[in-house]
């Protein structure tokens, strides 16, 4: 199966499943960027529920802007804040100490481009999992996909309400029970080696 997707902040679990069950993986590279989707956001699970890590960008709505053009902004150290959530989310979790060294750098370099910082956290997180992909970047928009499996609308956060991946053990579900389709990052932290067999095995009946 070759599936074609928008490279998001560090993905979710509905777009990892994906890729980890396709043959071939597509990234959307020529499209117009768009806020409130997963381009810029993830969602993780804190000691209050979801939590939001949002990237601020430069960007406005009045002049149309492909993705791949769009900087991120450094106004606020968002950097800071979002490696201290993950601290606070997941430093008790089993699998934390032992990515955290592969993840920090992420959050101490600034880059430019938040597509470019977007490859910067796949390709971390596809070493973390051994994540090991035929990868193909689009050189123009296409509307219409043939011969792959057109998925972009994931991008959407409201696009894969349907998405119910099984059960996992989360660092506070005795709390808010279990959240899904959060960051992969969730996942990685709690179920480490075996991350990848989990995503292999999810139903993708999006």
């Amino acid at each position: 199966m070759t599936s074609i997707l928008h490279p998001t902040y560090f993905p979710n679990i509905a777009h990892m499943a994906v890729m980890a069950q396709s043959d071939v993986v597509t990234f959307e590279m020529d499209d117009n960027f768009a806020k409130q989707t997963y381009r810029t956001r993830t969602y993780i699970y804190g000691a209050n529920g979801k939590l939001l890590l949002n990237i601020p960008v430069v960007y406005t709505q009045k002049n149309r802007q492909k993705y791949r053009d769009v900087k991120i902004s450094y106004a606020e150290d968002w950097q800071s804040v979002h490696w201290k959530s993950l601290l606070s989310a997941y430093k008790t979790s089993p699998f934390f100490e032992y990515y955290e060294d592969d993840l920090r750098p992420l959050f101490e370099t600034k880059a430019e481009y938040i597509l470019d910082f977007n490859m910067n956290c796949f390709e971390v997180i596809s070493e973390c999992l051994q994540l090991e992909k035929s990868i193909q970047e689009t050189q123009e928009f296409k509307h219409d996909i043939v011969g792959a499996s057109d998925l972009r609308h994931l991008v959407n956060p409201k696009s894969d309400l349907n998405f119910q991946n099984e059960k996992y053990t989360q660092v506070f579900d005795d709390k808010h029970g279990f959240i899904n389709n959060l960051s992969v990052l969730d996942l990685l932290f709690n179920e480490g080696p075996n991350a990848l067999d989990y995503l292999e095995n999810q139903d993708l009946s999006l």
